[in-house]
């Protein structure tokens, strides 16, 4: 893909409006996710999300999106076994189920991205267990997202945490570099060797999303021609935030 060559460096300024771009898209995640409770509905989900975000001088980054077709929506709305891309609609929230949402939100011309996965209501032991390996997972991903390191090095953190577990991350899948442009390089994998690809340098911005399957590596595309799904039906979680690189720690940009 040509993006994966697109690899630009941010500015400190730069920087900073992305950081604002990462607080607004914080900002709708979180009325998301207070408003996640048995008998809603993706639909009205994805209304909160877009309205904080435009009320805070943002747009929506997924809406319009080119694909199959254009996406239709502000968030990604996934349940049980969809991973990422679903479709926001009338189908509404059940106690246990274990729901993922990614957003993304433009602002002053640059995107952050991020996204978490919750149970609804009481969830059994195993939504639990898939819920905290894929957050920490992520977690181990940052912390190798430092100056001189390589895209590797992120990759496989994630990889032998979550398979060491006994999970699966797919392979057709990955996270990105982001920035001026929702998809920029470099390509960052949930699998990887250490020490192998791009060094990464200060200013290099990433999208990190471990997204992690219970039975399988193998994913679907449904029909609506978006939506992801796993081949055989297991429970899958998604985690992700933007990160830069800089001279000393990662530094998170769509925290709260």
């Amino acid at each position: 893909m040509a993006w994966e060559r697109n690899v630009v460096l941010k500015s400190p300024a730069e920087l900073e409006i992305m950081r604002e771009a990462g607080r607004i898209n914080a900002s709708a995640l979180a009325a998301v996710r207070a408003a996640i409770q048995p008998g809603v509905t993706t639909a009205e989900l994805d209304a909160i999300a877009e309205a904080v975000i435009r009320q805070a001088g943002g747009k929506p980054a997924f809406l319009g999106y080119p694909g199959p077709t254009p996406y239709p929506a502000t968030l990604n709305t996934c349940i049980n076994e969809e991973m990422v891309h679903g479709i926001p609609g009338e189908r509404k929230l059940k106690e246990g189920d274990l729901v993922s949402i990614d957003c993304g939100t433009i602002f002053q011309g640059f995107v952050a991205d991020s996204a978490f996965s919750i149970g609804v209501g009481q969830v059994s032991p195993e939504v639990q267990r898939l819920l905290e390996v894929t957050e920490e997972s992520l977690r181990l991903g940052i912390a190798q997202m430092r100056s001189g390191n390589r895209v590797g090095d992120v990759s496989a953190a994630v990889q032998r945490y979550v398979e060491s577990h006994g999970y699966h991350v797919p392979r057709e899948y990955t996270g990105h570099g982001v920035g001026r442009k929702m998809h920029e390089g470099p390509q960052v994998p949930n699998y990887g060797i250490p020490g192998q690809g791009m060094v990464l340098r200060p200013g290099l911005t990433i999208a990190l999303e471990p997204m992690v399957l219970v039975g399988t590596p193998h994913t679907r595309v449904l029909a609506d021609k978006w939506t992801v799904a796993s081949v055989d039906g297991s429970l899958t979680a998604h985690f992700e935030h933007t990160v830069a690189v800089t001279d000393g720690d990662p530094l998170i940009l769509t925290l709260p």
